[in-house]
């Protein structure tokens, strides 16, 4: 069942467990997602990234398996565009059946940010959809993403007066594309922000962070988690598996297969062990 964004973040936020947001890559991803947001029993955004978009030559693509997946399948599923730094994707968000989008403009100097994100809250709103942006660049991407760097209450709050954006990514210590559950976060910060930004936070880079800690961050505030490398070291490690017992076999279903099943179990057993209300 496709839903919003917006639906799934008030809910949360309702229910004071987090959403979790999952970056697909492939239709497998999708489907994983899927499964596991119904065995839970619970809704997730999807994300679509403008890397994935790219890798799949367009956004449609991709987008299309979303949006078929949502219209077939008992998950509740939302459909988001993560990190969009293209203007012409970002405008694209409504014809390709997205309710949300994260404008990245954090490369940015802080006047430009705020300018660029100004302006693509104006238009999402516009269009009724719920706008992300990002604040305090986290780590782990090299560039804007330094390690390190960490959002300043003040200035996080000011930046939401400024842009009207619906909710915000903030740096606290987590970092893009770790396989490694060992990042820390600041709580102390997370809480300090989420009584200064009147907008759901949203954390990036969790699958860096062990589980207890993603607890207690949504405990201090954050509303929305993104899940992506957690996906990929299950989906990854399933394909080199299946391809070590059939070092013979060439039929792309059964590592796909094996891989698929793999993702679903990592995005339930996250879904079970943060989203679901106590």
């Amino acid at each position: 069942m496709l839903t919003t964004t917006a639906d799934l973040i008030s809910a949360a936020r309702e229910s004071r467990a987090p959403v979790l947001a999952f970056n697909v890559i492939t239709l497998e991803h999708v489907e994983a997602v899927a499964d596991a947001a119904a065995e839970v029993g619970v809704g997730v955004i999807v994300q679509v990234s403008e890397n994935a978009v790219r890798y799949h030559r367009g956004a449609r693509p991709l987008t299309a398996a979303v949006l078929a997946t949502a219209e077939t399948h008992e998950a509740r599923l939302s459909l988001h565009l993560d990190h969009v730094e293209d203007l012409e994707l970002l405008h694209s968000a409504v014809d390709l059946g997205a309710s949300s989008f994260m404008v990245d403009a954090s490369r940015l100097p802080d006047d430009e940010n705020t300018a660029v994100t100004r302006k693509a809250a104006e238009w999402g709103h516009e269009h009724g959809l719920l706008v992300e942006a990002e604040l305090g660049a986290v780590g782990g991407k090299g560039g804007a993403h330094t390690p390190g760097v960490r959002t300043d209450p003040d200035e996080a709050a000011a930046f939401v007066a400024a842009t009207g954006v619906d909710a915000l990514a903030v740096a606290v210590g987590s970092e893009h594309a770790r396989t490694q559950r060992t990042s820390s976060l600041d709580q102390e910060l997370i809480h300090r922000l989420a009584a200064a930004v009147p907008v759901p936070l949203v954390l990036h880079g969790s699958s860096g962070v062990d589980e207890p800690t993603l607890r207690d961050a949504a405990a201090n505030g954050i509303v929305k988690i993104n899940v992506g490398t957690l996906l990929n070291v299950a989906f990854t490690s399933a394909v080199r598996e299946q391809l070590a017992a059939d070092p013979s076999g060439v039929d792309p279903r059964r590592y796909l297969a094996a891989a698929r099943a793999a993702a679903a179990a990592a995005a339930a057993g996250t879904l079970r062990a943060l989203a679901v209300p106590a």
